[in-house]
């Protein structure tokens, strides 16, 4: 009877502890199911909706700064990577909307990408949404500083540069009258108003769409683009010349590397790079033209065997109307701006370009571009 006994106490401990097992779990599922419906009650509702259909940047927040949803445009301005905000300005005025759950409205300026001089100006508003989480919006305002840069430096273009060919010009028709007995020297007279008259239409030009590129917004129509598409069609624009020249045009590197830009405007940037290479080298020489891309990062690099730029000129060769050689430049219908012009489309791609020269050896030129990120979101539409 003692062990029959025994038996029954140890099957009925066995069914009270599996009982309370039970009981625990169920407590728990519970719990977890309340804190689910508690959670998702402080995110109101069309959150998502509101966010998809944002032009602008819009991105929230969890209490770990985790990004849970982020329009298209945060992702364009480098503000989210892998799902987290990067910008340290950005997360202070974010820690101090937690601190006190006032909203904040304040101007930021960051870096357009990870190299380079480049910046965007945002306009960032930051509020609590709901009991967790925390709604940021910023505005691109980077328009209204472009747009008094170009004034200030289309001015400041117009009267350092374009005063030489006009005043050339006037000179010579002054000098055409008393010359208008002797053919000679009209034809001579007429042939270099028509050198300046050219010279003075490709600086305005040139000017012109150095404007133009400081007033474009890159972001507003960025779409994916294969640089090899780039470098073919920058290739096909100086083959003409590089072949009555007997020069080579080599190109090789990595296949289909892709960023995120404007593609007329990066194809003009590496058009002008060979079409310098292509006129301040010696015929038959080689031009090489590469793609190198490692951690995110594109190089295009541009290579020739021309004359070469003196080390103390490094520096300054990117600068508006600057001229290595001047007479020779004149000879070669060069105005100083293509160089400033490259640079700019480079920086407002947020990328930086560099300068390699020695006399006699050549030199190399290296654009460095972020690679685009697979995780960006790009609509159909914006696919090549």
């Amino acid at each position: 009877m003692e062990t029959g006994w025994l038996v029954l106490l140890s099957v009925a401990l066995g069914l009270f502890v599996g009982a309370g097992f039970v009981l625990l779990l169920h407590m728990a599922e519970r719990r977890g199911n309340n804190a689910v419906t508690v959670v998702a009650a402080s995110v109101p509702d069309g959150v998502d909706q509101v966010i998809d259909a944002l032009d602008s940047a819009g991105l929230v927040l969890d209490p770990s700064n985790n990004v849970v949803k982020a329009s298209e445009m945060a992702y364009t301005y480098g503000l989210v990577v892998n799902q987290l905000l990067v910008h340290d300005d950005i997360l202070e005025i974010v820690a101090a909307v937690r601190r006190d759950g006032d909203s904040r409205n304040e101007e930021v300026t960051l870096a357009r990408g990870p190299f380079g001089e480049a910046s965007i100006h945002l306009d960032v508003r930051v509020a609590r949404l709901g009991s967790r989480y925390v709604l940021v919006l910023a505005e691109d305002r980077t328009d209204a500083y472009r747009l008094e840069e170009v004034r200030r430096d289309f001015i400041a273009n117009i009267s350092h540069e374009l005063k030489t060919p006009i005043g050339a010009i006037a000179l010579l028709a002054e000098a055409l009258e008393p010359a208008s007995d002797d053919p000679d020297q009209v034809r001579r007279f007429a042939k270099r108003m028509g050198t300046e008259a050219t010279r003075l239409a490709q600086i305005t030009r040139e000017i012109i769409e150095l404007s133009r590129l400081q007033a474009t917004d890159i972001l507003a129509s960025a779409k994916l683009i294969d640089i090899d598409g780039i470098i073919s069609t920058a290739v096909d624009q100086n083959h003409v010349v590089a072949d009555a020249r007997g020069m080579t045009l080599a190109v090789g590197g990595a296949k289909h590397v892709e960023v995120i830009g404007d593609e007329a405007l990066l194809t003009l940037a590496v058009n002008n790079l060979i079409a310098n290479a292509v006129q301040y080298s010696p015929d038959g020489s080689r031009i090489g033209i590469g793609v190198h891309h490692d951690e995110g990062v594109v190089e295009l690099v541009i290579t020739d065997q021309g004359i070469g730029i003196p080390e103390e000129d490094l520096p300054r060769v990117f600068e508006r109307f600057f001229r290595v050689d001047q007479a020779r430049s004149r000879n070669t219908g060069g105005t100083g701006l293509g160089l400033s012009i490259v640079k700019h489309v480079v920086q407002n791609h947020g990328g930086d370009i560099r300068a390699w020269s020695q006399i006699g050896q050549g030199s190399t030129f290296t654009i460095r571009l972020p690679e685009a990120n697979r995780a960006t979101p790009v609509s159909q539409g914006e696919k090549r």
